[in-house]
């Protein structure tokens, strides 16, 4: 999951974007009130409290996982089964098989569906990285066809990351826009110092590269947001300056517990 969990302060950095993501909140409708745009992880919010959100005036996107799973999802153990490997610096989340035929009918036939019964506005969905790490055609094939379903519910529907899965897919042949509305990309600026429990500066390589993929799709019509996670002053400027000039949306977090 692209929560990377370790310690950090609790509150988002002060910013002029109305972009937030907000994926460890369960439920408290007052952390999102300044944002126009949220995304939360709408299984553990109630419809009622969707509703609310959207009464006043807000877009909600959530959470939904693809291509890994978590031990604390009431699904787990039913899916279990389908687990491929470890995901790196998460003990509680595994990488999944997003090809199989059991995931695709889950995904798209209950979970997506018990998302929108709540009344979210799109998906967030993450890990379509796991292309990246089980770079075969049949494990394209399956991220590609769950995200042609979700873009077929006419919501909008965010990438976070994935651009190793969706280079491929447009190099293949594919439409970018038959698989996503937008971008949702982290760590463009900033990155996550694991062994030191902190923040850093992206690597330029690093940044060049995200840019480089981000600009590429917003130039084709994608919408783009960007998530960072810095205390840095002088960071925190530079992306927004930088956000502004592309007319991206951006959050920065001081916690990479997104709460």
């Amino acid at each position: 999951m692209l929560l990377l969990a370790a310690a950090a302060g609790c509150a988002a950095q002060t910013q002029e974007s109305d972009y937030g993501v907000f994926l460890s909140v369960e439920g408290d409708l007052n952390r999102l009130s300044d944002y126009k745009t949220v995304v939360i992880d709408a299984q553990y919010f109630s419809k009622e409290q969707i509703d609310a959100l959207k009464r006043d005036g807000k877009t909600v996107y959530s959470y939904i996982n693809i291509g890994s799973i978590e031990n604390f999802r009431d699904y787990f153990d039913t899916y279990s089964d389908l687990i491929l490997g470890a995901y790196e610096n998460w003990d509680e989340e595994y990488w999944v098989d997003a090809a199989d035929e059991r995931w695709y009918a889950f995904v798209t036939g209950e979970l997506a569906p018990a998302l929108l019964d709540k009344g979210v506005d799109g998906f967030f969905v993450d890990n379509c990285d796991v292309y990246y790490h089980y770079p075969t055609q049949r494990m394209l094939g399956g991220v590609a066809e769950i995200m042609r379903t979700l873009v077929g519910t006419r919501k909008a529907v965010l990438i976070n990351g994935g651009d190793v899965f969706l280079d491929a897919y447009c190099d293949g042949g594919g439409r970018w826009d038959d698989v996503i509305t937008g971008i949702n990309q982290e760590s463009v600026f900033s990155t996550i110092l694991w062994d030191e429990g902190g923040f850093g500066k992206a690597e330029a390589e690093d940044s060049a590269y995200f840019k480089d993929y981000v600009e590429r799709y917003a130039a084709m019509g994608a919408d783009i947001y960007l998530l960072e996670y810095t205390r840095d002053k002088a960071l925190i400027a530079e992306i927004k300056d930088y956000c502004r000039q592309k007319g991206f949306d951006w959050y920065i977090s001081d916690s990479i517990e997104l709460d």
